[in-house]
């Protein structure tokens, strides 16, 4: 005899009508039932969990630490007394048929969802594991993950739709063929962020840590994060933008990771020279110049050449440049003359700085700047300043 005739029976005794008597045995045992399976969950998860809390403090790993974050044992555990509560049903509910297939519904829909919560635990400890590597911080997979996401509660809902609506899971996926429409629409930014995170990883345009410009100042400063809506970059000025993969991919952005591996920073700055100071050496002229330059000392003109008063600045310049150990000297290093303006004779000063840190870069420029500034009167010329 199951309990829930051995209870009918007892109520029909006691002189409560059988109609009165199955609804109400069946009320009572439900309410049992979900007392029991909250005391198998409560006890599964002290005997399991507890343990594996326990394990983990006294021999803490990786797998098992993550594991534990993420949730994937709590859950994993939230299963069996969803399995064993279910078997238990048809003992209990054999009268109320009706009430044995909600419940038994009950026990699958909770079991799906456990199961699927364990499945994206797992996921997270996959993409813990990834980004723990040093070597796999260049090709951010949380995009990827998402995607998988995704997909795992899009299939889960369907799912459980079916076992609620007793069709076939097939059947639905195959009638959602009809509304592709409104569900790319409904994912759109999804889909979209996944084709971009996948451009964007395989084309290795973006990394987390990287120093991005977007046009117009929108943002600048350096990727935190790179997921599958969002790109979440943390300006200079400590605020945050976030920016969809798409974005980045369908307009330009300008990425200073080249600058960062390179083994110097760019200086690009122009000395402006007032035109009328402009002219030939003479011999006096050059006398004084080796005298009070030490860099030009030993500097000679070409036989028959009649340098002028700029030709020789560009060379202490070059010199000058040439003799600092902050100067990159494998790299790039040119002076030239620009084409004259209404603010004078231009000359661009193009180097690169072996201290690529923003505040040391900046630094190290106005101390070389200031130094070419204040030398110009040394060759007789004089720097353009505009005046009423």
């Amino acid at each position: 005899m199951s309990l829930g005739s051995w209870m009918n029976k007892i109520l029909i005794d006691w002189g409560i009508d059988p109609k009165f008597a199955n609804m109400f045995d069946e009320s009572i045992i439900a309410v049992l039932m979900i007392i029991l399976s909250i005391g198998l969950d409560y006890l599964c998860q002290a005997i399991f969990v507890g343990g594996m809390k326990r394990y983990t403090k006294r021999s803490p790993h990786t797998w098992n630490t993550l594991l534990m974050k993420r949730g994937v044992v709590r859950h994993s555990i939230h299963i069996l007394p969803g399995i064993l509560i279910y078997f238990l049903l048809p003992l209990a509910f054999v009268q109320g048929k009706e009430m044995l297939d909600i419940f038994q519904k009950i026990c699958i829909v909770y079991i799906i969802v456990a199961v699927l919560l364990t499945i994206n635990g797992l996921l997270l400890v996959m993409l813990d594991v990834y980004n723990s590597r040093d070597t796999q911080k260049s090709r951010p997979m949380k995009g990827f993950v998402q995607v998988l996401q995704v997909i795992l509660f899009f299939v889960g809902s369907i799912v459980i739709i079916a076992v609620l609506m007793n069709k076939s899971p097939m059947t639905l996926f195959a009638g959602l063929g009809a509304s592709a429409a409104v569900l790319m629409l409904i994912f759109k930014d999804s889909i979209l962020g996944f084709v971009a995170g996948v451009q964007l990883s395989a084309n290795d345009m973006l990394r987390i840590g990287d120093w991005i410009a977007l046009p117009n100042d929108t943002a600048n400063g350096t990727v935190e994060e790179i997921t599958l809506n969002t790109v979440k970059i943390r300006n200079w000025d400590k605020t945050i933008s976030t920016v969809p993969p798409y974005n980045l991919v369908n307009n330009s952005f300008q990425n200073w990771r080249g600058m960062q591996e390179s083994g110097g920073r760019r200086v690009k700055k122009n000395i402006y020279l007032d035109m009328t100071t402009l002219k030939f050496c003479t011999p006096d002229l050059l006398d004084t110049i080796r005298k009070e330059v030490p860099l030009m000392a030993d500097y000679q003109p070409a036989e028959g050449e009649t340098p002028t008063n700029a030709q020789v600045y560009r060379i202490y310049i070059e010199r000058y440049l040439c003799s600092l150990p902050v100067v990159n000297q494998d790299m790039d290093l040119i002076l030239s003359q620009l084409e004259p303006t209404t603010y004078g004779v231009p000359i661009q000063v193009y180097f690169f700085s072996r201290n690529k840190v923003w505040k040391e870069y900046e630094r190290i420029q106005s101390d070389i700047f200031d130094h070419l500034l204040v030398m110009v009167q040394k060759f007789d010329l004089k720097l353009y300043q505009y005046s009423d």
